[in-house]
């Protein structure tokens, strides 16, 4: 059986757009991938580690544990053996305290692929695959998160083109999202329930072809 490792934040964790709530666990998208990979005839078992507020790299001033590459490495040891992390980060890096641009939150992910690979997994154990993934754009916030995420459409400008840069040059697998799926209109920033279901039968695809690849070199 094949684990793949999803680490993101609250657009993969299913906030509702507008509101506090939480999409159930079959309708988020690392379930919906898990599903159509299962029908497929995938053995595979996918591990939602998702966090509101989650960034890249940096601290979040108002709320604790969001620099998404404390402990990191430690989740690899709990969760291995892996074949496969998909890291769906970086909206968080353009909140209104942040003064970030796209290549700052690129290089945020790097640090991220870094720490995967350098992990003390145990012996024997693979280094995981990893598909980088860049969120949809955002769009103009609105309702009650529109101070938190003010000037984000503005500051991740060419997001999934400093992603795929960095990929290319760590020699990960890219998937850009918003070829597939939008932010929400309700909020500008998250995903509506249509969505989730859309990018996990995407995602699927790409991490059933991954998957074979992996099988193809340990066989």
């Amino acid at each position: 059986m094949h684990q793949v490792l999803v680490y993101a934040d609250s657009l993969t964790w299913g906030i509702v757009p507008g509101t506090r709530q939480r999409l159930r666990f079959h309708q988020r998208w690392p379930m919906v991938m898990e599903g159509a990979l299962i029908a497929a005839g995938r053995s595979v078992r996918v591990i939602e580690d998702a966090l509101n507020g989650r960034r890249t790299v940096w601290e979040d001033p108002f709320k604790a544990g969001r620099n998404g590459l404390v402990g990191l490495e430690q989740r690899m040891e709990v969760n291995s053996p892996l074949s496969l992390v998909l890291l769906m980060l970086g909206t968080n890096d353009f909140q209104s305290m942040h003064e970030h641009n796209a290549w700052h939150s690129a290089q945020g992910i790097a640090a991220l692929v870094r720490a995967i690979r350098r992990a003390p997994i145990e012996p024997g154990m693979p280094i995981p695959q990893i598909i980088v993934i860049a969120p949809p754009p955002a769009r103009v916030p609105k309702g009650a998160i529109a101070p938190k995420f003010r000037g984000a459409e503005a500051k991740s400008v060419g997001l999934a083109d400093a992603y795929r840069q960095v990929a290319k040059e760590l020699e990960c697998q890219f998937f850009d999202s918003g070829t597939v799926i939008a932010s929400s209109s309700i909020d500008g920033v998250h995903l509506d329930g249509d969505q989730h279901a859309v990018l996990g039968r995407a995602l699927a695809e790409v991490v059933g072809q991954l998957l074979l690849a992996v099988e193809s070199v340990t066989v």
